[in-house]
């Protein structure tokens, strides 16, 4: 259960390891059976808190390079879950839309899971920042900023194309405001942060992006004191 698998971008086929026992215990919560029944309640139920809890249970098995870890999220891949999670982030409700985050942020370490929510929930995590035109403007909180935020860098990460998304979203402003507003908290702040140099670490971007007005010095925080933490081992373990 604990073996270390390297993820395969290509893979779009679901090998849980073979059982010669029954699963008893807390082996039921990651059975494939268990599983496709947590996508299904992502899909259709339309209660706030089952939503969070399946929401939930995804982002915690998910979380770890464990071999059940792997395979849940190219299962999730495989039963069209992805899209279904993604969607969650427009919910009225702060807590689904936390725990979405989450479970998109640990799924994203499976690189063809990474290359599709880039495809697809850069918009809605983008929505779901403080600042631009939007109406009427979400009040979220600290936390739940900054787990999107950090779902938006894990996303973007060896990933130029979610990347773009990104900047193609009015996800630069969002991100440069909450730096440069001077009421955001530090948590937030040094989230944006990671963003933004994520982004300019891109040199294909930043000639569109000076086009567009932005400067070097948009993209550089003081993060002398945060720890910088990027790529496929920055799991979101908490749970829910």
């Amino acid at each position: 259960e604990g073996k270390k698998l390297p993820e395969d971008p290509g893979a779009d086929t679901v090998d849980f390891p073979k059982r010669t026992t029954p699963a008893k215990g807390y082996e039921l919560l990651f059975q494939p059976e268990v599983v496709r029944i947590y996508i299904s309640l992502v899909k259709e139920s339309k209660t706030p808190a089952i939503l969070e809890a399946s929401a939930g249970a995804i982002q915690n098995l998910c979380a770890g390079s464990w071999t059940y870890g792997r395979c849940i999220r190219s299962a999730l891949r495989q039963e069209k879950g992805l899209s279904a999670i993604a969607d969650l982030l427009g919910h009225d409700s702060e807590r689904v839309v936390k725990a979405a985050s989450g479970a998109l942020r640990n799924l994203a370490v499976d690189l063809r899971n990474k290359e599709l929510i880039g495809k697809h929930a850069i918009p809605n995590l983008v929505k779901n920042l403080p600042g631009g035109q939007q109406t009427p403007a979400k009040n979220l909180s600290e936390d739940t900023v900054v787990s999107i935020l950090n779902t938006i860098n894990e996303v973007i990460v060896d990933n130029l194309e979610a990347a773009k998304k990104l900047r193609e979203t009015q996800g630069i402003e969002k991100l440069v405001l909450i730096n440069k507003s001077g009421n955001r908290s530090e948590r937030e702040v040094r989230a944006a942060a990671l963003v933004l140099q994520t982004v300019w670490g891109y040199k294909e971007l930043r000639k569109p992006l000076e086009k567009e007005g932005w400067k070097k010095s948009d993209f550089q925080v003081n993060l002398s004191n945060a720890s910088r933490t990027q790529g496929g081992n920055s799991f979101d373990d908490s749970t829910l």
